[in-house]
């Protein structure tokens, strides 16, 4: 499968997450436990490695698998990272409105690259550089207010805490993505064999986070195996074979490609979303959004011009 299909597949997958999860409130609100939902994808995630595993163990020769511990513990890394980003994304909007986190959050592509080059040690041109930083600044701009919006010191207003959690988060994200690609091309290991210990492991650190919750809460609701699916409907299903479904794609991505594809599909999502929100949440384009369009297809010809795949 060629790159860009997945990529293509992953954009229009990441385009519909935040539709879908809007689309799974009721009454302004989430019916279900929404912890939940990271944990089954993970667990749906892992069934499927693990059938594709199973189903290349039976051709011949075998798939490579390296089982030692020595590698085998690199795997928990990303899921710590992981977790670790998810408090402080959660800490970061007590101190700032869901606009400036956007903005906050395409520092990642900045430093992506420069992960990319440190942890990596792949070096871009600078016609790749410069369509990373045309992206990071287009996407910006499609989430910057104008005055006649808002208070022109608006996006600025919020405590200094919450602009270093901004920057803490972006990090975070970015190294997990890097630190990912590592591990999946460190060796010649079949994909699915690395998925099945990504995901192993994702699955019982979101499993620790649900009895973490129970504790908080002094199991008032009981164990959160038992109110597991309650309050779900067709379109949370929806969400969680979306989340699953996009992991699948990312990791894919990882193997094939780099996380510099990746980044620019989340992106490209950005402006799907906006499109569809057009239609079926009658959402308005600003003309920082129309900018942000102009910027992105600049930078996005600007990277595929620069390199050989």
């Amino acid at each position: 499968m060629q790159w860009y299909v997945v990529a293509s597949l992953l954009t229009l997958l990441t385009s519909s997450q935040g539709i879908l999860t809007s689309l799974s409130q009721s009454d302004g609100g989430y019916k279900y436990d929404y912890a939940t939902i990271p944990f089954l994808a993970e667990i749906f995630k892992l069934l499927v490695s693990s059938i594709f595993l199973w189903r290349e163990c039976k051709k011949s020769p075998p798939p490579r698998m390296t089982t030692e511990w020595k590698t085998v513990r690199l795997y928990p890394i990303p899921s710590i990272i992981y977790l670790i980003h998810n408090n402080v994304q959660f800490a970061t909007l007590t101190y700032v409105d869901t606009s400036t986190y956007q903005i906050m959050g395409n520092l990642k592509i900045v430093t992506t690259g420069i992960l990319f080059r440190l942890f990596l040690k792949r070096k871009l041109s600078n016609l790749q550089w410069m369509a990373i930083v045309l992206l990071a600044v287009g996407t910006t701009t499609s989430q910057v207010k104008g005055c006649g919006e808002a208070s022109c010191d608006s996006l600025f207003s919020s405590p200094i805490q919450g602009y270093m959690l901004g920057v803490l988060s972006a990090c975070l994200s970015a190294l997990a993505g890097v630190y990912t690609e590592f591990l999946m091309k460190k060796n010649n290991d079949t994909l699915y064999w690395q998925n099945v210990q990504l995901y192993t492991f994702g699955a019982i650190f979101n499993m620790g986070r649900l009895f973490l919750d129970d504790f908080r809460g002094g199991f008032e609701n009981g164990p959160w195996w038992d109110r597991l699916f309650n309050g779900y409907t067709i379109t949370t299903w929806l969400v969680v074979l979306n989340l699953g479904s996009t992991g699948l794609l990312v990791s894919w991505l990882m193997k094939y490609a780099d996380n510099i594809v990746k980044v620019y599909s989340t992106s490209m999502a950005m402006l799907l979303t906006m499109v569809l929100s057009v239609f079926l949440f009658t959402f308005k384009p600003t003309l920082q959004v129309r900018y942000f369009f102009l910027i992105r297809v600049s930078g996005i010809s600007l990277y595929l011009a620069s390199k050989k795949w």
